[in-house]
């Protein structure tokens, strides 16, 4: 039985659109065109650090209204709070990244709405733990909340099919993920059109991925490769049984199941009649 935390169709649709500001938010450099004022000055990255917020408020209140209840909220409480522990361990440096692999097994398991917001809470959590707090804390939150959500859309497998299905969903996610990131301060790391990774406003989508993807492959590739590699071995060695621990817990916790209160609960069932004397 599928014990995933389940989303409303508003929730779903909230969802919908947060992808849609997703895609403007990180992809703006590739679709703005040359005249633009958001291409002449260096104010988009506190402009989508301000919209972001309020977009994943949004999202998340859908998400919780109805279909996060009392134990799926502790359950987010503790993988976040696992999540921000052992950050630290790794945060980044040298391309060790210590909680991505607790993002994919959470969302696999818990399906993709409960995964959208434990991977914004995990990231915030361990922002004020690491003191990783800034305008690029919303693109992180961001994109950690759809690597989380991305394992839980994967097709149904189990046993070792399951374990390299999300080793290689980690690995792929994992340099997405350094993509979209260096995607979202590229076009202000070099002047516009000084080098040939510098962003060029109004060139071709083609033009300008090309020049980001060079760009990542010059300043970040090595860090990326450490979060795919270092995910991926954490997937795989703790899979077996975190997937195990976290799939019993949803089945005592039986998310997703009926709970009757006051004027909603079922009529008791009838009582027979005493046998006469």
């Amino acid at each position: 039985m599928n014990r995933s935390v389940r989303i409303r169709p508003r929730a779903t649709l909230a969802l919908a659109v947060a992808a849609a500001i997703s895609v403007v938010a990180f992809g703006w450099p590739l679709l703005v065109s040359a005249d633009a004022g958001i291409a002449q000055g260096a104010t988009a990255p506190w402009t989508f650090a301000l919209l972001l917020p309020l977009v994943l408020a949004v999202v998340l209140a859908e998400i919780s209204e109805g279909g996060l209840d009392a134990k799926a909220v502790a359950m987010l409480g503790v993988l976040s709070a696992l999540g921000a522990a052992i950050r630290p361990l790794g945060a980044g440096t040298a391309g060790i990244e210590t909680v991505f692999f607790l993002l994919v097994l959470g969302g696999r398991v818990f399906g993709p709405g409960f995964g959208f917001v434990l991977g914004n809470t995990m990231l915030f959590a361990s922002a004020l733990l690491t003191g990783g707090v800034g305008p690029w804390l919303p693109y992180q939150m961001l994109g950690a909340a759809w690597v989380a959500l991305g394992a839980g859309l994967l097709p149904s497998a189990r046993g070792k099919v399951e374990l390299v299905l999300l080793a290689a969903y980690s690995a792929l996610a994992s340099l997405v993920y350094g993509l979209l990131l260096n995607l979202s301060f590229w076009p202000f790391a070099l002047s516009a059109g000084s080098t040939s990774l510098s962003f060029q406003p109004g060139a071709p989508i083609l033009d300008n991925l090309v020049r980001v993807v060079a760009f990542s492959l010059a300043t970040s590739f090595g860090w990326d490769v450490g979060r795919a590699v270092t995910t991926t071995i954490l997937v795989l060695v703790t899979g077996p049984v975190l997937l195990r621990t976290l799939r019993r817990a949803a089945r005592r916790a039986s998310f997703g199941d009926p709970v009757f209160t006051g004027a909603a609960a079922p009529p008791p069932p009838p009582t027979r009649p005493a046998p006469p004397a």
